[in-house]
């Protein structure tokens, strides 16, 4: 022990210990400020690597020469030949530990710096270059070579077996999205024109494509008759008919067969050899592909009760292949679409625990699928309202499917909501392009342009919403805003008018009546939002508030909508009514409060 004692004094004395705690952190500051710097001069990977493998390296060569020497007046000497007299040991260590202090100084400001300038500013630079790559990449190399796959008429005589011709349908999008210069348009806009009695050069003409893809399903006992065709839309024409019959459990090699025989009449290649739809269980397993397909015709549908049903068939698809990583991804998702829409309090929060859980299975089968990225995201935003941790997760997402369009307006949608606009209308757009017919999207397309002062775009954008879905919820609200920001109070009240009776119908009235000049009317609109909707619709009352110009009331409002986790706060940023508040501290401390980035930072412009 004495030993011991006396070896960690000499340690002391020689200042040893002083010059690994000066070492280790003079160390640390280099690897930050190599880790900004050397991505600025394109230093190669390698570079990183070795830097730290140096530093590593010569920590103990450094231990070494301050064991075995001591600094004098006269420079270096060893330390068993200075007399103890003329030793400035003591001196040293006073001088180390002022190198260490203002090194921690140093260290800690960096740290500060780079945690809240540096940091934020690489994660943008990092979301914009992957929006650009994934546009690049997903935007068309040919319009000329597109196609639409109508959904497949199901002709087995069974209503019941309309899932399966349908998932067969969603099957050969995602496929034929896989080849090279081939624009294949989403399953929202194809879907638009089952059982449609129209030829094909208006469909064509309506979709911007040059082929469709048409034809029937037939399941029946362990049988399956696919008859396809492909037609140009030019003139109507088919230019490719085929059949197939297979037995049940052979599917996947009938799909596949199908996928490769249309590519090949389209001469389309494919992006990566070998690349096959990821919808399907690893086992082969036609049941639970079956039950995978099932659940998700529960969830497009939509109606009251089938979000509740298709979690029992995702469910069971991930008994019947508990591998199945795209089937955990999707349950996932729909538990968070329960809860995000048809729950609240305990039974909500439950079902984004189990949308977790699901999530977390997904994750750990397979790190490389795009869906499980896009669950977790959607997730984080219903769940957490971490936009930035959405945004993160539907990037990664994005660069793991960018042919996938869901994937793509989610990105966009996480990217408008910092304020990045210009990035969320280009994505968008592309979008768009390849999915025509989702009024949703037209919806927010149109916030975004909007949001911007692009007006003239906005209204055309809304009205392809309306057109689309004219009995959809808050199109014609967003209308009576563009109308607003016109200064035209009159054509606002019109468009408030026009929207469904309900929730929106009542936010529009009471915002329209704020640009007017009947106060009696507007404060009266005001008060019934208050009292019928005050506390499910906070912050489109703060909207009223600013529309109004009351700046107290407005930030007493987003702070209830805050309290009550009003998702409407993740809009403040693309808000053309709050944003009038840019550089108010006030929305600048509750933007940071939710998450948000600083609204300067927001290409929105105020009202």
């Amino acid at each position: 022990m004495a030993t011991t004692g006396g070896f960690i004094a000499e340690l002391k004395r020689r200042n040893v210990i002083r010059m690994a705690g000066l070492y280790l952190v003079a160390a640390w500051l280099v690897v930050q400020v190599g880790a900004t710097l050397l991505p600025v001069f394109d230093a190669p990977p390698w570079t990183m690597k070795a830097l730290v493998l140096t530093l590593a390296v010569a920590f103990v060569p450094a231990l070494a020469v301050a064991w075995i020497f001591e600094l004098t007046p006269q420079g270096l000497k060893r330390d068993a030949d200075v007399p103890p007299s003329e030793s400035i040991a003591p001196k040293t260590a006073r001088m180390l530990d002022r190198a260490i202090i203002v090194l921690l100084a140093i260290a800690l400001g960096y740290f500060a710096f780079d945690k809240f300038v540096l940091s934020p500013r690489r994660e943008v630079a990092l979301v914009a270059e992957t929006t650009r790559v994934a546009v690049a990449r997903a935007k068309p190399v040919d319009r000329g070579n597109s196609i639409a796959v109508l959904p497949l008429a199901n002709a087995s005589g069974d209503a019941n077996q309309l899932f399966f011709s349908d998932g067969l349908s969603d099957n050969l999008i995602d496929a034929l999205s896989k080849f090279e210069g081939l624009r294949v348009i989403g399953r929202t806009s194809s879907f638009q024109f089952r059982d449609s009695k129209e030829d094909a050069r208006s469909i064509g003409a309506k979709l911007g494509v040059a082929y469709l893809l048409a034809g029937s399903v037939q399941r029946a006992d362990d049988q399956v008759r696919i008859r396809a065709e492909v037609v140009r839309t030019s003139d109507g024409s088919a230019i490719w008919t085929e059949s197939f019959d297979r037995p049940f459990r052979d599917l996947f090699s009938l799909q596949d067969e199908l996928t490769r025989a249309i590519a090949g009449v389209l001469k389309a290649k494919l992006l990566s050899p070998g690349v096959r739809a990821d919808d399907r269980p690893p086992s082969g397993n036609v049941e639970a592909y079956s039950a995978f397909l099932r659940g998700s015709f529960y969830a497009d549908r939509g109606e009251d009760g089938d979000m509740r049903r298709a979690i029992e068939e995702i469910t069971r698809a991930t008994k019947l292949d508990p591998k199945y990583a795209k089937a955990w991804a999707t349950l996932s998702r729909n538990w968070t679409t329960l809860a995000a829409l048809g729950l609240s309090g305990a039974e909500a929060q439950q079902a984004y625990a189990e949308a977790r859980k699901a999530g977390d299975v997904a994750l750990a089968l397979a790190p490389d699928l795009g869906d499980a990225y896009v669950a977790r995201g959607w997730l984080l935003e219903n769940a957490e309202l971490d936009w930035r941790g959405a945004t993160i997760a539907y990037r990664r997402g994005l660069e793991l499917s960018p042919d996938n369009l869901q994937t793509m307006f989610s990105m966009a949608s996480m990217l408008a909501l910092q304020g990045q606009l210009g990035e969320a209308i280009t994505l968008s757009r592309q979008a768009l392009d390849n999915d025509p017919m989702s009024p949703n999207w037209w919806n927010w397309y149109s916030a975004y342009l909007s949001a911007v002062g692009r007006l003239d775009e906005a209204e055309a954008a809304i009205r392809q919403s309306i057109a689309l879905r004219p009995q959809g919820s808050s199109a014609w609200a967003q209308l009576a805003i563009i109308e607003l920001q016109r200064g035209d109070a009159k054509a606002a009240l019109e468009a408030a008018k026009n929207e469904p009776e309900g929730v929106w119908h009542d936010i529009a009235l009471a915002m329209a009546l704020q640009g007017g000049k009947d106060r009696a009317a507007a404060d009266a609109a005001l008060a019934r939002l208050i009292a019928e909707y005050g506390d499910v619709a906070a912050y489109q009352v703060a909207q009223v508030q600013a529309l109004r110009n009351d700046a107290d009331a407005t930030f007493e409002w987003l702070q209830r909508a805050r309290e009550t986790r009003d998702p409407g706060v993740g809009n403040t940023l693309i808000d053309p009514l709050v944003m009038r508040y840019k550089t108010d501290p006030r929305l600048a401390a509750f933007c940071e409060q939710v998450g948000l980035p600083p609204p300067t930072q927001s290409q929105a412009k105020g009202l």
